[in-house]
C-alpha cells in the first residue's frame, strides 16, 4: 500500500503579482478588439512563426492580415498597440504516471520547437517573454536575447535548451525575473549575472555550475534579489566564504539537491531569510543551532541528508515557522515537548529517522498543523489523545514505528482529516466507530497491526474514501454490502489476512470502481464473486485462499481492462484457460485448472501455475511466444506436462531467473539452449529425464539452486560444478543413476548448505575436504539474499525438498535454517563391498 507523503509547498514567492498583471493585460488587450497591431511587428511575428515546429498547431490564429493583438499568446499595450508580452509556454501540464498514451501524446505535441528567428528584435517594446516547457533541444539560447533591452520578465525554463549560457544576457539591466531552470545549460562563471541590477528572481536550477566558483560573490551582490533557486547545480562547499554583508534583500534560498556536506556558514548572516531549502545534499553532523537566530524563518527543509544527533532545541524557538522537514536523515533521540512552541507550523515531517520515545502530548498545541509525518522511526508508546485537538489536521502518518495501545476515539474530531496512516505498528483493540465522522477522509491505512473486533459498519459513511487498507490484522466477523454503501470513490480495497467473511447479496452491484482489490484469506466462496464483474477499472486483484470452489467464469478473462497483477491461488477453481491478459504477475497455483498451458501477454514477468492439472507440451508456451521476453519467474511444477523440454530458449534473451518444472511427466535430455537463460534456480525434480549433465550448464554461474533429483540422469558428477557454479546453495542430484566418485571440487562451493547425492551409484569415500563447507555450520548465510533478489511485490521463495533421515520435508521460508548432507556411497571395507548409508544431518 502506498503511504501518504507530505507535500512540499511551493517556495514562498514575492511574484504572484506578475500573474495578476499578466491576466489584466490579457483582459485589456482582448477588450480592445478593434485595435490593429502594428504591421512591422505582425510581420516579425509571422517570420518568427515560420521557423517554429508546431505539431499541435497552437499558433493557428497567427495568420496574414489578422490582428496580432488577438493572436494566441500575444499581449499588446492597450493604447499604443505595441506587442508587450509573448506567452508561448506549453499549455498542458506534465502528465502523471496514470496518464493515458493519448494524453501523453497530446502533451508532447503541445511543445513548440525548431529555431527562434531574430525577427523578435523588431518587438522594441517587448517586456515579457515566456518560452517555458517547450522543446528547443537542438539549439542554444539565442544570443540576440541579450539585445531585448525592454525585457523585465524572461522565462526559458524546461525548454530543453543546450550549451553555454550567452553572457550578453547580462545586458538586460531592466530584467526583474529570469528563469533558465531545467535546461541542459552550463556556465563556467556567473559574472554575467552581475549586470542584472534590477533582478529580483533568479532560477538556474539543473544548470551545470560546478565550475562556476564565483556564484556566491556574484549572486549575493545583486542589490534587489529576493529569490535565488540553484537546485541540482553540482554546487559544493566553499570554506572561503563565511559571511555575506551585501545581500540584505534575499528572502528565499533554494540550494536543494547539491553536494554540500555542511550548512554554509554565510547563510546565517542572511537574517532576512524566510525560506531555506537545503534538502537532498550530503549534510552531516548535528543541525546547527544558528538556525534559531533567523527569526523570520517560515520554511526550513533539511530532508534527505545525513544529519545525526538529536533535533536542535533552537528550532523549537522559531514561532513563525510554517514548514519544517527533517525527514530522511539519521536523527536520534526523542521529540521534545517543546515542539508545542511551533505555534505557526502547518507541515511537520520527521519521517525516516531513528527517533525514539513517545509522541509528546504537546503535539495537541499545534493548532495550525495540517500535516504530521513521523513514519519509519522507532517511536513507542500510545498515540496521544491530544491529536483530537488538531482541528486543521489533514495528514497523520505514524506508520512503521513501534506504537502500541489503541487508536484514540478522539480521531473522530478531526473533521479536516484526509489521510490517516498508522500501518506497521503494534496497535491493538478495535477500529473506533468514530471513524465514520471523518467526512473528508481519503486514505485510511491500519494494516499490519494487531487490531481485533469487527469490520466497522461506519466505514460505509466515508463518502470521500479512496484507499482502505486494514490487512494483516485480527479482524473477524461478517462483512456485508452495507459496509460499502457510500464508498463511491473507493479505488483501493486491501484487507487481506484477516478472519472475515464477505456475504453480499448475489445481485449486489458495488458503488465503487476499484483499481486495486486485495481480499486474500477472506472467505468469499464457495461461488466465484459475481460482483467483480462490475469492476471495470480493476488492475490488481488478489482473492487467494478465499474458499472458492467453482468453475472459472468465462466473463472474468474477458475483463474490459488489463490486469497488472492477478492472484487466484489456493482455491478450488477449475476449467480451462486459453489466454492470460495480465501485464506483470499471475498466480494461479494450487487450483484444479486443466487443459493446455495458457498463452500469456508479452510483458508478463511472473507466472505461477504450480499444483494444477495443466497438461500437454511446453512447446506452445516456450517456442511460440517469441515476444515474451521479460519473464523472470516461471513455475509450472506439479502438473501433468509431458514430452521433452523444447530447445528454443535462446530467444528468451537470458531473462528467466527462476525456472521450476518439477513433478511433471517430462522426458528427454536437458536442452542446450536452456543455458542461454540467466538462471538463479532450476528445478527439474521428479520427472523421467535422462542423459548426462550437459557441459553448457557451466554457462549458468549465478545458479543458487539446482535440483535434478528423481530422474534418470547418468554419468559422473562433473568436477566443474565446484568451479563454475560457485554460488550454489542447494545441490540435489538424489535418486538418479550417477556413478563414479564425488569430485573434490565440490568442496569449493563456499555457500553450499544443502547437498543430496543419495540413491545413486556413486562409490568411493567422502572427501575429507567436506570440512571446508563452512556454510553448513554457520547461521551467517551470506548468499541467501540471492534467493529473494528478484521477488518484487509477489511472495516468492525457493522450495527445496530435503530428505532428512528418511522423511521428505518441503522447506520454504525456513530454508536458510536447514543444512544437510545426504549420501549413499559404495565403499570398500576389507575384502567385501558393503552398502553404507551416510547421513550427516546438521539442522540449526
Amino acid at each position: 500500500m502506498a503511504i501518504a507523503t507530505m507535500t512540499t509547498p511551493l517556495p514562498i514567492s514575492l511574484f504572484p503579482f506578475l500573474l495578476l498583471i499578466l491576466a489584466i493585460c490579457f483582459t485589456i488587450c482582448h477588450a480592445n478588439s478593434n485595435l490593429l497591431c502594428i504591421q512591422s511587428e505582425r510581420e516579425a511575428l509571422l517570420k518568427f512563426k515560420n521557423h517554429l515546429i508546431d505539431p499541435s498547431n497552437r499558433l493557428s490564429s497567427w495568420v496574414e492580415g489578422g490582428d496580432c493583438c488577438e493572436w494566441t499568446g500575444v499581449v499588446c499595450h492597450n493604447s499604443t498597440g505595441h506587442v508587450k508580452q509573448l506567452h508561448l509556454a506549453a499549455p498542458l501540464s506534465d502528465p502523471d504516471g496514470f496518464a493515458t498514451n493519448a494524453e501523453r501524446e497530446a502533451y508532447y505535441n503541445s511543445w513548440l520547437g525548431g529555431k527562434i528567428n531574430p525577427s523578435l528584435l523588431e518587438l522594441k517594446h517587448l517586456s515579457s517573454l515566456d518560452f517555458s516547457n517547450n522543446n528547443f533541444s537542438s539549439i542554444h539560447i539565442p544570443k540576440f536575447f541579450g539585445l531585448l533591452q525592454s525585457l523585465t520578465y524572461l522565462n526559458l525554463s524546461q525548454a530543453q535548451f543546450q550549451g553555454i549560457i550567452p553572457h550578453n544576457l547580462g545586458n538586460l539591466s531592466k530584467l526583474q525575473y529570469l528563469d533558465l531552470g531545467g535546461n541542459d545549460l552550463r556556465s563556467k562563471s556567473l559574472q554575467w549575472v552581475s549586470g542584472l541590477s534590477s533582478l529580483q528572481y533568479l532560477d538556474l536550477s539543473y544548470l551545470h555550475l560546478s565550475e562556476a566558483t564565483d556564484w556566491v560573490q556574484v549572486t549575493f551582490k545583486l542589490p534587489s534579489l529576493l529569490e535565488l533557486h540553484l537546485s541540482v547545480c553540482g554546487l559544493e562547499d566553499d570554506p572561503s566564504f563565511n559571511s555575506i554583508n551585501s545581500s540584505k534583500s534575499l528572502v528565499v534560498l533554494d540550494l536543494s539537491w547539491n553536494r554540500f556536506s555542511s550548512v554554509p556558514k554565510w547563510i546565517f548572516s542572511l537574517h532576512g531569510l524566510v525560506s531555506i531549502d537545503l534538502s537532498n545534499n550530503d549534510l552531516e553532523g548535528p543541525i546547527p543551532a544558528y538556525f534559531g537566530n533567523i527569526s523570520f524563518l517560515e520554511v526550513l527543509d533539511l530532508s534527505g541528508n545525513d544529519l545525526n544527533s538529536s533535533i536542535s532545541n533552537s528550532l523549537y524557538s522559531l514561532n513563525r515557522l510554517q514548514f519544517l522537514s527533517l525527514g530522511h536523515n539519521q536523527l536520534q533521540g526523542t521529540i521534545s515537548s517543546a515542539i508545542g512552541n511551533l505555534s505557526s507550523v502547518t507541515h511537520l515531517d520527521l519521517s525516516e529517522n531513528q527517533l525514539n520515545g513517545q509522541i509528546p502530548l504537546s503535539i495537541g498545541q499545534l493548532s495550525s498543523l495540517e500535516e504530521f509525518e513521523v513514519s519509519e522511526n522507532q517511536l513507542n508508546g500510545q498515540i496521544p489523545l491530544s491529536i483530537g485537538e488538531l482541528s486543521s489536521l489533514k495528514l497523520f502518518d505514524v506508520s512503521r514505528n513501534q506504537l502500541n495501545g489503541q487508536i484514540p476515539l478522539s480521531i473522530g474530531q478531526l473533521s479536516s482529516l484526509e489521510e490517516f496512516d498508522v500501518s506497521e505498528n503494534q496497535l491493538n483493540g478495535q477500529i473506533p466507530l468514530s471513524i465514520g465522522e471523518l467526512s473528508s477522509l481519503k486514505l485510511f491505512d491500519v494494516s499490519e497491526n494487531q487490531l481485533n473486533g469487527t469490520f466497522p459498519l461506519s466505514f460505509g459513511r466515508l463518502e470521500s474514501l479512496e484507499t482502505l487498507d486494514c490487512g494483516y490484522n485480527l479482524l473477524e466477523g461478517v462483512v456485508s454490502e452495507t459496509h460499502f454503501s457510500n464508498l463511491k470513490r473507493l479505488t483501493t480495497l486491501a484487507a487481506s489476512h484477516n478472519r472475515l467473511r464477505f456475504e453480499p447479496n448475489s445481485s449486489w452491484i458495488p458503488p465503487f470502481q476499484c483499481e486495486w482489490i486485495d481480499l486474500g484469506h477472506w472467505h468469499l466462496g464457495p461461488k466465484f464473486p459475481q460482483w467483480l464483474k462490475f469492476q471495470k477499472k480493476l488492475s490488481y486483484l488478489d482473492i487467494s485462499y478465499a474458499g472458492i470452489s467453482d468453475v472459472m467464469p468465462t466473463w472474468f478473462f474477458n475483463h474490459p481492462t488489463q490486469f497488472e497483477s492477478l492472484n487466484l491461488s489456493s482455491n478450488q477453481l477449475r476449467g480451462e484457460i486459453s489466454y492470460l491478459n495480465v501485464r506483470y504477475c499471475v498466480d494461479l497455483s494450487s487450483n484444479r485448472f486443466i487443459g493446455p498451458l495458457p498463452r500469456v501477454f508479452p510483458t508478463l514477468r511472473f507466472l505461477f501455475l504450480s499444483n494444477n492439472s495443466f497438461s500437454g507440451s511446453l512447446f506452445e508456451l516456450v517456442c511460440n511466444t517469441s515476444s515474451w521476453k521479460w519473464v523472470e519467474v516461471l513455475y509450472i511444477d506439479k502438473n501433468l506436462i509431458s514430452g521433452d523440454i523444447p530447445d528454443c530458449w535462446n530467444h528468451w534473451q537470458g531473462l528467466v531467473l527462476f525456472l521450476n518444472l518439477g513433478s511433471n511427466n517430462l522426458t528427454g535430455k536437458i536442452p542446450p539452449s536452456l543455458w542461454h537463460l540467466n538462471l538463479r534456480m532450476l528445478n527439474l525434480r521428479n520427472n523421467t529425464m535422462f542423459g548426462e549433465l550437459p557441459s553448457t550448464l557451466q554457462n549458468s554461474p549465478n545458479l543458487v539452486m539446482l535440483d535434478l533429483s528423481e530422474n534418470h540422469f547418468s554419468g559422473s558428477v562433473p568436477a566443474w560444478i565446484g568451479d563454475k557454479l560457485s554460488n550454489l546453495v542447494i545441490l540435489s542430484l538424489r535418486s538418479n543413476n550417477f556413478d563414479g566418485h564425488i569430485p573434490y571440487k565440490i568442496c569449493d562451493l563456499q555457500f553450499l548448505q544443502n547437498l543430496d547425492l543419495a540413491h545413486n551409484n556413486i562409490s568411493g569415500v567422502i572427501p575429507k575436504c567436506f570440512n571446508n563447507l563452512t556454510a553448513m555450520a554457520t547461521t551467517n548465510k551470506t548468499n541467501n539474499s540471492v534467493l529473494q533478489e528478484y521477488v518484487y511485490a509477489v511472495s516468492l521463495f525457493l522450495n527445496a525438498l530435503l530428505v532428512l533421515k528418511g522423511r521428505e520435508d518441503e522447506y520454504g521460508r525456513t530454508l536458510s535454517l536447514v543444512t544437510t548432507w545426504t549420501f549413499q556411497l559404495t565403499v570398500s571395507q576389507e575384502r567385501s563391498p558393503k552398502k553404507l548409508v551416510v547421513s550427516l544431518d546438521y539442522c540449526l
